[in-house]
C-alpha cells in the first residue's frame, strides 16, 4: 500500500482532536466543582443529541456557553467533563429535558440525510441546536472531536440507565465517565462498537453499495459491525461476502474514525477482491457495483448526479477521495 501521508486520511472528521481529557480529575469532585465555577469554564449543551452550533461566522463552530448561563438550568443530569483547554474546564450538558415553546419546535429529521435545527428563544440569534451530521464536515477539528465525544457519551447514558447485572437504576459518577449501581455495586463504562468499512478494489475499480433508504445517487463503501471473536480482517471478508458475494483476499488497515451515531469506531480497511462477480443480499443492499477511478474522480468533482460517493465528513468519503487521487493504493 502506498503511503497515506498528505492524503485526506490525515484530517478525518472527529479524529483530529487534541483535547487534554484530564482523566485524573474525573474522581476529584472538589477540583471539578472549582473548574465548573470558574468564569472561564465553558459548557457545550446538546438537545436530543444535537449540539449547539454558532453559525454567525463563515463556518459553523460549537456554541460554548459560560457555565453560569441560565439556559443550562433546564438540564436534568450533571455535566460530563470533557477535559481542559488552557487550564479551563470544558463540559458537555444534556438539555433534552428542555421543551421548546408551543409552535417553536421543529420536526425531528426524517432520516440521517435530513438537516435539522432547533432555536432556543433565550439564546442569541445565530445559535441553534443542529443535527451533527449536517455540519460535521465544516466544524473546526477540535470542535468536531468534542461534539463527537459529547454526543456519544450522552447516547450511552440515555441507553444505559439501568444496571446490566441486576436491572436496578444506575447512577452517573466519575464526571459522567462511569455508571455505578447502588443496588449491587456493579460499575459500567462507556461502550464503543467496532465497525469495519472497506475499500474493496480489483485493479482500477472500487466496490460501492447503496441502501434503499439513501437519497438517489448516493453510494458508499460496504461496512458492518465486528462480531465477538472476530478480527478486523475476518470481518471485512465476511461482510463483503455476505452483502455483495465478493470473496476478499489480502486485507490491510487504513485509518479509523470515531462515529457518534450512536457510539462506534469505524476502522477503514483495504481489501483485495478475488473476483468481480457481484451477488447482492437484498436484505443488506439495494444494489452494488464496481466504479472505476476515473468515474470516481468525476463524481468527486460533482459531475455525476447519479454517483455521490459518501457523505462529506464521513471516513468513507475520505478513503474514496484518497484512493481516487492516488494517495493510497489497494490492499
Amino acid at each position: 500500500m502506498d503511503s497515506a501521508q498528505g492524503s485526506p486520511l490525515d484530517r478525518i472528521t472527529f479524529a483530529c482532536g487534541t483535547r487534554d481529557r484530564a482523566d485524573h480529575l474525573r474522581g476529584d469532585e472538589a477540583a471539578l466543582a472549582a473548574l465548573q465555577a470558574a468564569p472561564e469554564a465553558r459548557v457545550l449543551p446538546l438537545w436530543r443529541g444535537q449540539p449547539l452550533i454558532d453559525d454567525t461566522g463563515a463556518d459553523p463552530a460549537l456554541g460554548w456557553l459560560p457555565a453560569s448561563d441560565p439556559v443550562l438550568d433546564a438540564a436534568a443530569a450533571p455535566p460530563i467533563f470533557l477535559g481542559l483547554e488552557g487550564g479551563a474546564g470544558r463540559f458537555a450538558l444534556d438539555l433534552s429535558a428542555w421543551r421548546p415553546p408551543e409552535g417553536m419546535e421543529t420536526p425531528p429529521p426524517r432520516n440521517m440525510f435530513t438537516p435539522s435545527s432547533q432555536r432556543h428563544p433565550d439564546l442569541p440569534e445565530g445559535l441553534a441546536f443542529h443535527e451533527l451530521r449536517g455540519v460535521m464536515g465544516r466544524l473546526p477539528e477540535q470542535d468536531a472531536a468534542d461534539a463527537a465525544t459529547a454526543r456519544a457519551m450522552m447516547e450511552w447514558h440515555r441507553s444505559h440507565r439501568h444496571c446490566a447485572r441486576c436491572g436496578a437504576a444506575s447512577e452517573a459518577d466519575q464526571a459522567g465517565w462511569r455508571r455505578s449501581c447502588p443496588a449491587c455495586g456493579a460499575q459500567h463504562f462507556p461502550r464503543t462498537d467496532p465497525v469495519v468499512i472497506q475499500l474493496i478494489t480489483r485493479g482500477d475499480k472500487v466496490l460501492l453499495g447503496r441502501q434503499p433508504s439513501w437519497p438517489r445517487g448516493f453510494w458508499s463503501l460496504l461496512a458492518g459491525f465486528v462480531e465477538p471473536g472476530e478480527t478486523l480482517e475476518a470481518a471485512v471478508r465476511r461482510e463483503t461476502m455476505e452483502e455483495a458475494g465478493v470473496p476478499v483476499g489480502r486485507v490491510s488497515y487504513l485509518a479509523c474514525q470515531p462515529w457518534p451515531f450512536p457510539n462506534s469506531l469505524m476502522f477503514a480497511m483495504a481489501g483485495e477482491a478475488l473476483d468481480d462477480r457481484i451477488v447482492i443480499d437484498p436484505k443488506e443492499l439495494e444494489d452494488a457495483k464496481w466504479v472505476s477511478r476515473l468515474e470516481l474522480l468525476d463524481a468527486l468533482d460533482g459531475n455525476n448526479p447519479d454517483l455521490t460517493p459518501g457523505r462529506h465528513g464521513a471516513i468513507a468519503h475520505a478513503v474514496l477521495t484518497a484512493w481516487a487521487e492516488g494517495a493510497i493504493g489497494g490492499a
